[in-house]
């Protein structure tokens, strides 16, 4: 390899290692369990927040919330949002639109479990739910 070819090739090479480098350095700091998890959908003012308990009533934890909306013109867009639960059972869910076609149906799941909840953003821009999962039929 001659000289010429080999200075050009050094600073490549430790471009390459220092973003490497920094990529392994930034690490995620741990997440707070009892923080309540928040999902934007970015598009619109209403949002939805949610307590999801057990059939005794006790907070269940990491359990998935989704919803599928569909929204703009003659309600060509899609989109499908999901937020786990904290310790405390809760989530929420904001920048949801206000008009939608057949409103916002929700479904919380844990294992075997489920509960189904619905709202239309026009009545109820700002809604809390709380959800008391059951075996599923």
């Amino acid at each position: 390899m001659n000289n010429k070819l080999r200075t050009r090739a050094l600073p490549l090479t430790l471009l390459a290692v220092a973003l490497s480098l920094s990529a392994f350095s930034q690490t995620a700091a741990p997440a707070d369990p009892k923080s309540v998890p928040v999902v934007d959908g970015g598009i619109g003012p209403c949002s939805a927040d949610f307590t999801v308990t057990d059939a005794a009533g006790a907070p269940v934890y990491a359990a998935k919330i989704k919803v599928h909306i569909a929204y703009g013109f003659m309600y060509a867009r899609k989109l499908d949002l999901e937020v786990g639960t904290n310790s405390d059972g809760k989530a929420r869910f904001t920048g949801l639109p206000e008009r939608v076609k057949r409103g916002l149906y929700f479904e919380a799941s844990e294992a075997d479990r489920t509960a189904e909840a619905f709202d239309d953003p026009a009545n109820t821009c700002k809604t809390q739910f709380t959800l008391a999962l059951r075996k599923k039929p």
